[in-house]
């Protein structure tokens, strides 16, 4: 199927509306809303869960869905390697950023 300019128009403002509505409404229903200490408290913890979560789907899930660790020495390694980056350093960009450094070095040389 051809898509014309049109289609593509109304394309690109229904992603921006899908895109825009889940950002807006939070902002708009804490905006006036004093949000509790407990709760910016849980909300620190999302970025490791995300992050956490990211790792262990890629050093155990295969693509069968099955768990296994075979053959995953470089980013075992890695792994490793983040968990202790991110120990010291305490900060998730360069932990991101050295682990994605060392998962391409350790892949050429292993």
């Amino acid at each position: 199927m051809e898509w014309n300019s049109t289609q593509h128009f109304f394309l690109i403002i229904l992603c921006f509306i899908v895109a825009f509505i889940p950002r807006f409404v939070p902002l708009s229903f804490f905006r006036t809303r004093k949000i509790p200490k407990w709760f910016n408290e849980w909300m620190g913890y999302i970025p490791i869960a995300l992050f956490t979560s990211l790792v262990v789907k890629d050093l155990c899930i295969t693509s069968s869905y099955t768990l296994s660790i075979s053959g995953k020495a470089p980013e075992l390694i890695a792994a490793l390697l983040v968990f202790l980056i991110a120990y010291w350093t305490r900060s998730m960009a360069i932990s991101v950023i050295l682990g994605l450094a060392s998962v391409m070095l350790l892949a050429v040389f292993l």
